[in-house]
């Protein structure tokens, strides 16, 4: 639902910033599970949007195996291709961008950050994330023809959003756009009060993949990210979202609950069949240590959140 509309700031085009990933288009939309779309247009962007946020899940297990991953996109969209394996935003919208620019889109890739937590100020665009625009595709709802495109957020879009300020309802989220108040001519997208973060920045200029290399080894190698402290897994779809945090379970949306996954098998389980993620390649060993390792984790969060006077 669209409330509101300004006029987008415009978008310089220069298709230096993006290169020519190499994507096998036919593999990575077999497993979208989708038939090629044919020539760009608002609908078929909308579909592929819908089946890589079901069918490919955000997830963070490669850091907690201790598998340093590239964010080429061309590695990010064979990794997809090959095993079903995504990633964090960097991973997800760097694939999906190559994507998309190979079935002839007019893809732009931009300096994010997201805001966490309300307590925490916005980071403004620092690189702690890549956004992904689209442009080109005009339409009743967005003359102006440029869309936000980001499957790489976790709980957030199933759809790509006009960029045009205004809120929008998908499923059980209501999401915001406008201009972003700490990146001069740049967008925010505010999440639903109810969604694991708060806002996401993003400027307009167009970045390439080496401006995101820093972060990416900070983000997966420091012990203060939040990446390396708890396995997380997202998976986005018309209802709602799954969200896997160490070893808790929670659906949002229809048939909403929580629980707490108590073993190995049900863990793996839910892995598997929430989210596509098999680690059918991770041997036995391998599969006992990280499962050792997520459930150390989460004693250690029960523990911090019982207080200090029923711990003595």
């Amino acid at each position: 639902m669209l409330d509101s509309i300004s006029t987008p700031v415009d978008f310089a085009i220069d298709d230096r910033f993006l290169g020519h990933d190499a994507v096998d288009v036919t593999g990575y939309l077999a497993r979208l599970g989708v038939p090629h779309p044919g020539p760009p247009s608002v609908g078929a962007l909308r579909s592929l949007h819908r089946a890589h946020v079901e069918r490919v899940a955000y997830q963070t297990a490669d850091i907690h195996l201790g598998r340093p991953t590239t964010i080429d996109p061309s590695a990010s969209a064979d990794r997809i291709v090959r095993h079903g394996w995504g990633g964090y935003c960097m991973h997800l919208n760097g694939a999906f961008s190559a994507l998309l620019a190979a079935l002839g889109y007019q893809v732009r890739r931009h300096r994010g950050g997201v805001q966490v937590a309300y307590d925490q100020p916005a980071p403004g665009a620092d690189a702690n994330h890549l956004a992904v625009t689209v442009h080109g595709l005009p339409g009743p709802e967005n003359p102006g023809g440029s869309w936000l495109v980001d499957v790489g957020l976790g709980d957030g879009l199933h759809e790509p959003l006009p960029l045009v300020t205004g809120t929008y309802r998908q499923g059980p989220f209501t999401y915001g756009l406008r201009p972003s108040p700490v990146e001069p001519r740049g967008w925010r997208f505010d999440h639903d009060p109810g969604g694991s973060f708060v806002a996401m920045d993003f400027v307009v200029e167009q970045a390439t993949m080496a401006d995101f290399t820093a972060r990416h080894v900070e983000l997966t190698t420091s012990p203060a990210s939040r990446f390396t402290r708890v396995l997380t897994a997202y998976r986005r779809d018309a209802t709602g979202s799954d969200l896997l945090r160490g070893c808790v379970l929670t659906r949002v949306g229809a048939d909403a609950g929580r629980w707490e996954l108590g073993s190995a098998a049900e863990w793996y389980a839910t892995l598997a069949g929430r989210f596509g993620v098999t680690l059918t390649d991770v041997p036995d060993t391998e599969r006992e240590a990280l499962w050792e390792r997520v459930r150390a984790a989460h004693d250690r969060w029960r523990t911090s959140r019982v207080p200090t006077r029923e711990r003595v």
